[in-house]
C-alpha cells in the first residue's frame, strides 16, 4: 500500500524542488517506508529518492511506500523491468501475486524480488491490458512503456484504491489524492456544482469520473486510461470489467451456499498474505464477524487482533456482538470510545485527510479504530466493505425487491415480504420510485412532481444551482425485472460503496495502515450476481440469506440470526446537542451562503435545539460543507 504521483510536462521542462517537495509530502502518510522517482528525458530515464535540484523532464513518477510484502529493497519503487522498457508506480496488492508468478514462470520469466509489483509489472510486459482481468486485489498504478511513449493509469475492479489527475500550467498530473494536486499552478479550487448538489440532496460523493472540484478527475473503477506523452491532453478512461448480468445459476440454495462459502474462504486466505501483522475491524455485525471468524478458521495460530468502536449510547452499542465474536474467535480485542470534545478536537484533520466532504460522523469512529490500529502495531486490517451492497444488507433493499415481486406478477409473495418487517419512510420513497415505472402515465407524471419538489429541499438555494445547469436525481428507477440487482449494482458503482471505499481508504491511510475489503472480489462478486433474488433476501425478508446459511459452523449462530444492523454508528445526535456553541458558530459563519438558505438552516437547527424536529443527515451535511470550504479555500462562485 503507497501513494503514488505524476507529473507531465509538455514540452519538457526543469522540475520545481517545491512540486516534488509537495507530492512527496503530501502523501507521506501513505508509504511512511520509502520514497522514489524516476524521470523521463529525450528516450531516457533517471531514477534515485532525492529529486535533484536541476532535472529536466517529460514525465516524472513519484511513489511512497508502505512495505507490506517483500519488506527488503528489492520492493522499492518505481520499479523497472530488467531490460528498462516498462516501470510502474503501484498503490495496492496484487493477492494472486504467487499463482501469476508462477505462471509467468513456466513462460520463461525471471524474478529478483518476492513482491506482488514485480509481478504485476512482469504481467503487462507479457499480456499488456489483457493482464488486468486477471488480477485479484485493490490497486492503482501507473506504467510506462518508454519506447512507445506510452503511460498506462490503471484502477482496481471497484475503485478501493484511488487515482486522480488533473491539467496545470504545465501539462497534467495525476496523484493517489486531491491535496497534492490543488498544491500545482494552475489547479483552481472552485467548487463542482454537480457534485454539491449531490451531496448535499442525497448524501452522495465519489461517483463518476467528477469530484468535489471541478478542476479534478478520478479514474472511474475497472478502467484504464492510456495516454500518449506526444498528446497527454488527451484522456479517454476504458472500461475492462463489469459485472456480466446475464449470467445465472442453476444451483439449488444449499449448493449455492456451498459455493459461496468456498468462495468467501478462498478470498479470505488470499488477503491474509502479508509480511507484516494483519489484525481485523469488528463492528459485531454479520460481515466483519464472518471476515474475523474465518480468519481464525483459517489460521487457528494466527495472533488475532480486533479493533472496534464501543458507543456510549446503548441503542447503537454492538459491544456484546463483539464480545461474542472476539471470544469465538480468541482475538486479542481493542475497544475505542469517543467524545464529542475529542470529535471536534480531531475534525479539522479528519476533513483534511477525507479530501472532501463526507456524510456523518460515523467516519469519526472508522478513523479512531485505525488509529487504535496504528498504535497496536498492526500495519494491516481486514475489513468488510462492499458486504451490503453484494448482499442486500441494508433495509431499503426489501422495498426493491417488494417491487420487484410486484413487477413480476407476483402479488401474494411480495404482500407477504412487505408484512415480514417494518417499513421506514425512506423505504417507502425507495419502493415508490423502484415501482413508479410501472404505473400508469398519469401516475407517473404525478411522482415526478412530488419528487422533483423533493429533489430541491427549502435550505438549498435553488436558483444557484438551477444557474449552473445541476440536474437533479432521477426521479423513477429504469424498467425491467430484478429491481433488487439493479440496485444492488447501483448502489456497488454508483452510490453506496464508492463514497464509502473513500472514508476507508482515507482514514486507514492516514494512519499508514493497509485496509483490505475480502467481499470486494471479482469472482466472488460475480457469483452473488448470478443467483436469484430470492437467495440474498429470503421470503421471510431475511436478509444474506445466502451468506448466512454459507458461514453455519464458522460464525456463532446468535450473530448470523440477527436481524438489526448499526456497523460504525455514533451517537452523532447527542453529540451535536452538546456541541450546540460550536454547531451555532459554524453553521453561521457564512461560506456555505451562497448556496444554503442560511436562515432556513438556523430555523431548522433551533428546531432541533427545542426537540420539534429530529437531527437528521443534512445537519452534518451544512457544517462539514462549510468546514471543508474553510479549510480547503474552495471558491463558491
Amino acid at each position: 500500500m503507497c501513494g503514488i504521483g505524476g507529473l507531465l510536462l509538455k514540452p519538457p521542462g526543469p522540475i520545481k524542488p517545491e512540486w516534488v517537495h509537495t507530492f512527496i509530502q503530501r502523501l507521506a502518510h501513505r508509504g511512511p517506508d520509502d520514497s522514489g522517482w524516476l524521470a523521463l528525458h529525450q528516450g531516457k530515464s533517471y531514477h534515485g529518492r532525492e529529486v535533484q535540484s536541476d532535472l529536466v523532464a517529460e514525465l516524472l513518477l513519484l511513489h511512497r511506500r508502505l512495505s507490506i510484502l517483500d519488506l527488503s529493497t528489492g520492493g522499492h519503487q518505481p520499479m523497472l523491468t530488467a531490460d528498462g522498457r516498462y516501470a510502474i508506480v503501484l498503490n495496492g496488492e496484487i493477492y494472486n501475486y504467487l499463482e501469476l508468478r508462477e505462471e509467468l514462470e513456466t513462460l520463461g520469466h525471471q524474478f529478483r524480488s518476492r513482491s506482488d509489483t514485480e509481478v504485476l509489472l512482469v504481467a503487462f510486459a507479457q499480456w499488456g491490458v489483457q493482464c488486468l482481468p486477471r488480477l485479484v486485489g485493490m490497486f492503482a498504478c501507473a506504467i510506462l512503456d518508454r519506447p512507445a511513449r506510452r503511460l498506462w493509469l490503471i484502477r482496481d475492479f471497484f475503485g478501493i484504491k484511488p487515482l486522480y489527475y488533473a491539467f496545470w500550467q504545465e501539462g497534467m498530473a495525476f496523484a493517489s489524492e486531491i491535496r497534492p494536486l490543488l498544491e500545482l499552478p494552475g489547479v483552481a479550487r472552485t467548487v463542482n456544482p454537480q457534485r454539491l448538489y449531490d451531496y448535499l440532496c442525497s448524501g452522495i460523493t465519489d461517483h463518476g469520473a467528477e469530484t468535489m472540484f471541478a478542476a479534478i478527475k478520478q479514474l472511474p473503477p475497472a478502467h484504464y486510461v492510456e495516454i500518449c506523452l506526444d498528446k497527454p491532453v488527451t484522456v479517454r478512461p476504458v472500461r475492462y470489467w463489469d459485472i456480466d448480468h446475464t449470467e445465472e445459476t442453476e444451483l439449488s440454495f444449499d449448493k449455492a451456499a456451498e459455493t459461496l462459502r468456498q468462495l468467501f474462504l478462498d478470498s479470505v486466505r488470499l488477503h491474509l498474505r502479508s509480511d507484516v501483522p494483519v489484525g481485523a475491524a469488528l463492528s459485531g455485525g454479520i460481515d466483519s464477524s464472518a471476515i474475523v471468524m474465518a480468519m481464525r478458521h483459517l489460521d487457528h495460530n494466527l495472533d488475532l487482533h480486533t479493533f472496534s468502536f464501543s458507543a456510549d449510547d446503548a441503542a447503537i452499542s454492538e459491544e456484546r456482538w463483539v464480545d461474542v465474536v472476539a471470544g469465538a474467535a480468541r482475538a486479542r480485542v481493542h475497544k475505542v470510545k469517543l467524545t464529542p470534545d475529542e470529535l471536534t478536537a480531531d475534525l479539522d484533520h479528519l476533513i483534511e485527510v477525507q479530501g472532501e466532504p463526507f456524510i456523518s460522523t460515523s467516519m469519526y469512529g472508522q478513523y479512531r479504530v485505525f488509529q487504535a490500529a496504528q498504535r497496536a502495531g498492526i500495519k494491516v486490517m481486514l475489513d468488510g466493505q462492499g458486504a451490503d451492497e453484494l448482499l442486500a444488507g441494508y433495509s431499503t433493499y426489501r422495498l426493491t425487491r417488494i417491487a420487484s415481486l410486484l413487477r413480476c406478477g407476483q402479488w401474494d409473495q411480495a404482500v407477504r415480504l412487505a408484512h415480514s418487517g417494518r417499513v421506514s419512510i425512506a423505504g417507502w420513497k425507495v419502493l415508490v420510485r423502484a415501482f413508479g415505472r410501472s404505473a400508469p402515465l398519469s401516475v407517473q407524471r404525478f411522482l415526478r412532481r412530488v419528487l422533483r419538489r423533493e429533489a430541491m429541499p427549502a435550505w438549498l438555494n435553488a436558483a444557484w444551482f438551477r444557474e449552473r445547469g445541476v440536474k437533479p436525481a432521477s426521479a423513477l428507477e429504469p424498467d425491467g425485472q430484478d429491481l433488487l440487482k439493479q440496485e444492488l449494482y447501483r448502489t456497488l458503482t454508483e452510490t453506496s460503496l464508492p463514497h464509502l471505499l473513500h472514508y476507508e481508504d482515507r482514514n486507514s491511510m492516514a494512519f499508514s495502515i493497509e485496509s483490505r475489503v475480502p467481499f470486494l472480489n471479482p469472482k466472488l462478486a460475480q457469483f452473488l450476481f448470478s443467483l436469484p433474488e430470492s437467495y440474498i433476501i429470503a421470503p421471510n425478508g431475511t436478509t444474506k440469506a445466502i451468506f448466512r446459511r454459507a458461514m453455519r459452523g464458522i460464525v456463532p449462530d446468535t450473530v448470523l440470526d440477527r436481524q438489526d444492523k448499526l456497523g460504525f454508528a455514533t451517537p452523532e445526535q447527542n453529540w451535536l446537542l452538546i456541541m450546540k456553541p460550536w454547531v451555532d458558530e459554524v453553521l453561521t459563519s457564512g461560506e456555505a451562503a451562497k448556496v444554503l438558505r442560511t436562515n432556513t438552516v438556523q430555523r431548522e437547527w433551533q428546531g432541533i435545539m427545542r426537540g420539534a424536529k429530529a437531527v437528521d443527515c443534512p445537519v452534518w451535511r451544512w457544517m462539514n460543507l462549510t468546514l471543508w470550504i474553510r479549510q480547503f479555500s474552495v471558491a463558491v462562485d
